[in-house]
């Protein structure tokens, strides 16, 4: 005799999964690298953090290796650190982000004609003007934050959305210090606004354009903030226009 058939009743749904704690280490710390809580030249030990995060420390090693791969960390002796950057690598980065977040964001042009899927872009941007007025400099970052979050969710292409962020959080530490400056909040909140204009036009073009323009302001801010050893870089920008606190830590999933 055969067995009967054995058929699956339609309306179970696959078990969610907790992410790995590896995972879970791995999103804590590039949240805290993203918002800025992990400062450049702070050391990141295994021990410290596994004891911190209330893991074991592979976990924490298998982060911190990953952070490394992607460039966000560099080895130093027995701990890890957030590198700094010279102007030089400021060039790399931004050539890479110069190419592919105005390509990104011209995508989105055909979703955000929509006041519903514009709205997370809309009240970042309400968030940050709010921000700026008041002088909240830690609300502000936060604000910008979400804003790019905001318009990234929209993009299609997610392997584009991860270079993204991979090369914008290389930015961070930086992006600290020089939003300290009013009249560097002024520029960037004067970006958010050109960007999110184009967007609620549903121009993707010049949502680029406004894209481009703002990273090339906000790359002068951050050379200005090291310093200038490369004066080169403003020739390159325009060719480029034509084409260790402690932190305490603990375990998000996201």
């Amino acid at each position: 005799m055969f067995a009967p058939e054995v058929l699956l009743v339609p309306v179970l749904q696959p078990v969610a999964r907790p992410l790995a704690l590896g995972e879970q280490v791995y999103h804590t710390l590039r949240a805290h690298l993203s918002n800025g809580k992990i400062v450049a030249g702070q050391p990141l030990q295994e021990v410290q953090i596994s004891q911190q995060l209330g893991v074991s420390r592979t976990p924490v090693r298998e982060a911190l290796t990953r952070l490394a791969s992607e460039g966000l960390l560099v080895a130093d002796g027995r701990s890890f650190i957030v590198p700094p950057l010279a102007a030089s690598d400021i060039d790399d980065i931004y050539e890479v982000r110069l190419l592919i977040e105005p390509a990104a964001i011209r995508d989105i042009a055909q979703f955000t004609r929509n006041a519903a899927a514009r709205a997370p872009i809309e009240e970042a941007l309400a968030d940050a003007v709010a921000a700026a007025a008041a002088g909240d400099v830690d609300g502000f970052r936060e604000s910008n934050i979400r804003f790019r979050s905001a318009w990234l969710a929209l993009v299609p292409n997610r392997r584009l959305v991860k270079v993204v962020e991979q090369y914008a959080d290389h930015m961070q530490h930086i992006r600290v210090l020089t939003l300290g400056d009013a009249r560097v909040r002024a520029i960037v909140l004067a970006g958010l606004k050109r960007i999110t204009a184009r967007l609620r036009a549903g121009d993707g073009d010049g949502a680029a354009a406004a894209m481009l323009d703002h990273l090339l302001e906000a790359k002068r801010c951050f050379i200005a903030a090291i310093g200038d050893p490369f004066p080169e870089a403003k020739t390159a920008d325009a060719a480029s226009a034509g084409s260790a606190k402690k932190t305490k830590l603990k375990v998000s999933t996201r």
